[in-house]
């Protein structure tokens, strides 16, 4: 007797699981063939980037405009300990001081009662005045874009994220690595716009074909007008910044008198670890103090170079860092936000380059994260890696420092998307890689019903042992949307990736870069502002520009 054709062969759970999963995709192909009248070539256009779902709703990608984190941070410290260095900060202020190169900042100190010494450009703060100061720093603010629909919250649970701001070079897989310039940064713009899961913008690249004198005019129009989330301001001297400012409020329509009344902008000031100030960085955070935008104050410490070789080390100096340049927004601006930021990592010891996304790393921005939540003030953290090239060193190092950064409770999160070569350069596919691995964040945040309808009591009931949920009502009513839709990951069994193929992670994120910028479409800007910002450019270039500090 002839023996039936088996689409298997033996009986376990996985080989019975493999075989229902075929035929449900099957299934599902058909359903889906039957009820799509796109054409055949729109319908394999590639996943939609924001989770929108196969049916066209979007569940998904609305949430990825607001995110939440619904976890308790993660701790590294006991309450002591962290009560500890602080405390061990304070004496660093009061001790010895840190040197500030501005005339103008240590005049505002002075004034406020510090104590300064011009000989030695060193203000020393006694613990007293800082608890006073810090305490007017507000726990929870609002970061206001152009469009309504872009404008954030910064504080208690919510996360908010930016790219990769600031390295000199840029690279992808066909042109390799090469000088930042104004049209790459123009692309991490749009690519910025395209992903909602990016809230704010950031300086993505050195636009290094652009002279230093009209380089902020360049990326603060491209900013205006590729795109309708929170822009960045460099903090590069007065003049530039009073550009910017100029250009903000062409865009947001508002009258310099009212400029200081929401923040529209936001900028980065690094301190000179260790314990040093300089002027661009010290008058930064006071021009944007005194007009009411957002200053993120970040020591950049690597533990064994510019800190201390131990991690509490470290973070103990970069917590003395961070309350000076703190303090010194709060008395230019009492009440005005400020972001503790924290950036501290190792070095390898055989080579002294630095090292990012280790395990020190991660418990670094642990530790930091829970010194902030001591000042309760909002906490910057960042996304790192040391490697050279979008490869698996590349995420699994950017995952650890995710790992550190939104487990560990921080409000903000910069270099979210682009980053490699430890800061040296923005990668087009780096960037795609990176959003997948947020947006798999950002589904993680999405709370889990618990209700008696998802437990699906009737479904299990009807299937019964031994059965297969793929056709129960249960689960055709939610399959659409049950799971996150992957951007780049390929799900498909070996032979069909080799058929289409044999594309790597890093080779599929380089189509999907190039596709993103394909369907970019940019954000109307009026037309009224987008004539007067060109005549604004125009004119100051004219007159030229602002050179940034020496």
């Amino acid at each position: 007797m002839r023996k039936p054709l088996r689409l298997i062969s033996g009986s376990s759970p996985f080989n019975i699981l493999f075989a229902a999963g075929v035929i449900m995709k099957c299934a599902t192909d058909l359903l889906t063939s039957m009820t799509d009248t796109r054409p055949r070539s729109e319908s394999r256009s590639r996943r939609r980037p924001a989770g929108a779902s196969a049916s066209g709703t979007s569940p998904r990608a609305a949430s990825y405009r607001s995110l939440v984190n619904p976890f308790e941070p993660l701790r590294v410290f006991s309450d002591d300990q962290v009560a500890a260095i602080h405390g061990a900060a304070l004496g660093i202020l009061s001790r010895d001081g840190m040197r500030v190169l501005s005339a103008r900042a240590r005049n505002a100190f002075a004034a406020a009662g510090a104590a300064v010494e011009e000989a030695s450009q060193t203000v020393r703060l006694d613990p007293d005045l800082v608890g006073t100061l810090i305490r007017n720093v507000p726990a929870q603010f609002i970061l206001q874009a152009v469009n309504a629909d872009r404008t954030v919250h910064v504080g208690g649970r919510r996360v908010v994220i930016a790219p990769v701001g600031g390295p000199p070079n840029v690279s992808d897989l066909e042109r390799g690595r090469r000088p930042g310039s104004l049209s790459a940064l123009e692309d991490f713009f749009r690519m910025s716009q395209a992903f909602d899961v990016i809230h704010l913008l950031s300086p993505c690249v050195e636009p290094q074909d652009v002279p230093p004198h009209e380089r902020h005019l360049d990326t603060t129009f491209a900013q205006l007008t590729l795109s309708d989330k929170l822009p960045f301001v460099f903090s590069r001297g007065a003049a530039q910044i009073a550009d910017c400012f100029a250009m903000l409020r062409i865009a947001h329509r508002i009258a310099e008198p009212g400029f200081g009344e929401k923040i529209v902008c936001y900028t980065v000031v690094n301190t000179n670890s260790p314990l040093q100030l300089d002027v661009a960085m010290a008058e930064g955070i006071m021009d944007f103090a005194a007009a009411g935008q957002l200053v993120i104050v970040t020591p950049f410490t690597l533990a064994g170079a510019m800190a201390p070789v131990t991690i509490v080390g470290a973070l103990t100096l970069a917590h003395a860092e961070a309350l000076l340049g703190i303090c010194l927004a709060q008395i230019v601006r009492p009440g005005t936000a400020v972001v503790y930021g924290s950036f501290t990592s190792n070095v390898d010891m055989k080579s002294g380059s630095p090292a990012f996304g280790t395990p020190e790393y991660a418990k670094a921005a642990f530790g930091a994260g829970q010194l902030a939540r001591h000042l309760h003030i909002p906490w910057r953290c960042s996304s790192a890696t040391a490697a050279n090239y979008p490869d698996g060193q590349a995420m699994y190092e950017s995952q650890m420092s995710l790992w550190g950064a939104l487990l560990g409770g921080c409000n903000i999160l910069i270099h979210g998307a682009g980053w490699l070569e430890g800061g040296l350069t923005a990668s087009y596919e780096k960037f795609i890689l990176d959003v997948e691995m947020l947006q798999m964040f950002a589904e993680l945040f999405r709370p889990v019903s618990a209700d008696e309808a998802e437990m699906g009591l009737e479904a299990i009931s009807g299937v019964g042992p031994g059965g297969h949920f793929f056709g129960a009502a249960h689960t055709m009513t939610r399959y659409r949307d049950a799971f996150y839709s992957p951007l780049v990951s390929d799900w498909r069994n070996f032979g069909a990736w080799s058929e289409a193929g044999g594309l790597t992670a890093t080779q599929r994120a380089h189509e999907l870069w190039k596709q993103t910028l394909r369907e970019f479409r940019p954000p109307q800007v009026p037309a009224e502002v987008r004539e007067q910002l060109v005549d604004f450019v125009a004119r100051r270039k004219a007159e030229g520009g602002a050179a940034p500090p020496s």
